[in-house]
C-alpha cells in the first residue's frame, strides 16, 4: 500500500471477539504485510495465532452479570490502564474495538480524549438494550462496523451516520466438517433416531443455570420417547469439569439420560448439524445454529439480581439473534422462569415432527439470506485501511 508502517491497536475481549478479531487481523496483515503493521492489544489464543502481540492476554476476561463484573474490577481496571498507557507510548494510528462493550466503551473514551482515532467493530447492541450508549458511540467513536443487516438504518434513526454495514464474520463461514452419518458412526449415535443438541453456553454462569434444565428437559424426553439421543456440545475441554459437577448434582436425571447423551468438544457446527433440533442458550450460538439450518429453541437463565437489573433496559421484541435478523419469532424463546424441563420437552418434540420440522428449516434459510455472502472481515480491514489513509 505504501512504504511506511502501520500500528494498530486491537482490544477484544470474549472467544467470539477473539475470533473475529484474528480473522480481521489476517486480512490486515494480507494487504498490507507482514513487515508493514504493527499490530497490538488485547488478544485471546486465536489473535496471537494471528500475529496480534498481546499487551494483555484477553483469554480471562469474559464475565457476565452486574455481580460477577463489580467482583473482577479491579482486574478490569488494571487490564484498562495497561492498554492505555501502550496506546500512549506506541500511538497507533487507529485503535480498533471488537464487541465486549461493557469495557471497549470506557476504553473508547479515554482513547478518544487523547486523540486517538476509534474503530469499533461489532458495534453494542444498543438496539436492544442501553440505548443510552448512543451518545458514547457518537461522541468516541469514529467509525461503527456493523455485521446486523438492520443496523446501519437503526442508527441512522438516531442520527449516527459514521456507520458502514460489513456484513457478518459467520455468514458462509459455519460450515461443518462431517456429515450426519460420519457424526453418528464417530460418536455412537443413529442416525435413523432423533438426535437433540442441547447448547448450555460457554461461561460458567450459564452453565451452572442452564445445563440442569436441560438435563431435566433429556430425562422427560427420554421417558416419552426412549428412542431420542442427545449431544452436548462445548467449544473447550475445560467445560467437562463443569458438566461433571452439574450433571453430578442431579443423580436421578442423569442417570436417565447418560447412556444416551454424547459429550463433545470442538465439534460444535458438526454436532448442531447433525441434530433434527436443538435447545441453544441466546447469543451467538442461535445465529449459528440458524445459519446450519438446524430448528432450534431458544434459551437463557440469568440470576434474580441480574435479570431483575437489566430487564428495564431491554429494548427489542425478540432475546435471540436469529430472531432478531428474520424479524420474526422463527423459535421459540424460554427466558427466566419460562424456561422449564417440561415446557421445553414440548417444544423440542414440536420441532421433531417432520413437517414442522422442513418448515422451520425453511424460514431459518430465508433468514440467513439477509446476512449476505460472507467476506465481512475483508470489508472491515478496507473500512479501517480507508480510515487511516484518509487521516
Amino acid at each position: 500500500m505504501t512504504s511506511r508502517r502501520y500500528s494498530i491497536m486491537i482490544v477484544a475481549g470474549e472467544a467470539s471477539g477473539d475470533a473475529h478479531a484474528a480473522k480481521l487481523a489476517t486480512e490486515l496483515i494480507e494487504r498490507l504485510g507482514s513487515d508493514a503493521i504493527e499490530l497490538f492489544g488485547a488478544a485471546g489464543p486465536r489473535m496471537r495465532a494471528a500475529g496480534v502481540e498481546p499487551v494483555v492476554k484477553s483469554d480471562e476476561l469474559s464475565i457476565v452479570g452486574v455481580i460477577e463484573i463489580g467482583r473482577a474490577l479491579p482486574m478490569f481496571w488494571n487490564t484498562f490502564k495497561r492498554l492505555r498507557a501502550a496506546a500512549v507510548e506506541r500511538k497507533p494510528d487507529v485503535v480498533v474495538l471488537v464487541d465486549f462493550p461493557d469495557f471497549n466503551l470506557k476504553l473508547a473514551k479515554s482513547l478518544k480524549k487523547r486523540g486517538f482515532k476509534v474503530v469499533y467493530y461489532i458495534s453494542p447492541q444498543v438496539w436492544a438494550w442501553r440505548k443510552y450508549r448512543t451518545k458514547a458511540l457518537s461522541r468516541d467513536v469514529d467509525l461503527i462496523l456493523t455485521i446486523l443487516p438492520f443496523e446501519k438504518a437503526w442508527y441512522s434513526k438516531q442520527g449516527i451516520e459514521h456507520v458502514e454495514y460489513v456484513g457478518n464474520p459467520l455468514a458462509r463461514e459455519v460450515i461443518p466438517t462431517h456429515s450426519k452419518e460420519q457424526f453418528c458412526l464417530k460418536h455412537g449415535l443413529d442416525a435413523s433416531r432423533p438426535i437433540v443438541a442441547l447448547l448450555p453456553g460457554s461461561r460458567h454462569k450459564e452453565i451452572v443455570r442452564i445445563l440442569p434444565v436441560l438435563i431435566e428437559t433429556a430425562a422427560l424426553m427420554i421417558e416419552k420417547d426412549p428412542k431420542t439421543q442427545f449431544v452436548v456440545p462445548f467449544a473447550r475441554e475445560r467445560h467437562r469439569a463443569e458438566f461433571d459437577t452439574v450433571s453430578l448434582s442431579l443423580p436421578k436425571a442423569w442417570q436417565a439420560v447418560k447412556e444416551q447423551t454424547s459429550i463433545i468438544f470442538n465439534e460444535t457446527y458438526d454436532a448442531l448439524n447433525a441434530s433434527d433440533a436443538a435447545a441453544v442458550t441466546s447469543g451467538t450460538a442461535t445465529l449459528e445454529t440458524g445459519i446450519l439450518g438446524t430448528p432450534m429453541a431458544i434459551v437463557y437463565r440469568s440470576s434474580i439480581i441480574n435479570y431483575l437489573l437489566l430487564k428495564p433496559l431491554i429494548d427489542v421484541s425478540h432475546f435471540g439473534l436469529i430472531n432478531l435478523i428474520a424479524n420474526e419469532r422463527v423459535a421459540n424463546e424460554y427466558i427466566q422462569d419460562d424456561l422449564t424441563p417440561e415446557v421445553l420437552a414440548a417444544e423440542l418434540f414440536r420441532l421433531l415432527q417432520p413437517d414442522v420440522n422442513a418448515a422451520t428449516r425453511g424460514r431459518l434459510e430465508e433468514a440467513i439470506d439477509k446476512l449476505g455472502k460472507g467476506g465481512a472481515s475483508k470489508r472491515a480491514a478496507d473500512a479501517i485501511l480507508k480510515l487511516m489513509t484518509l487521516s
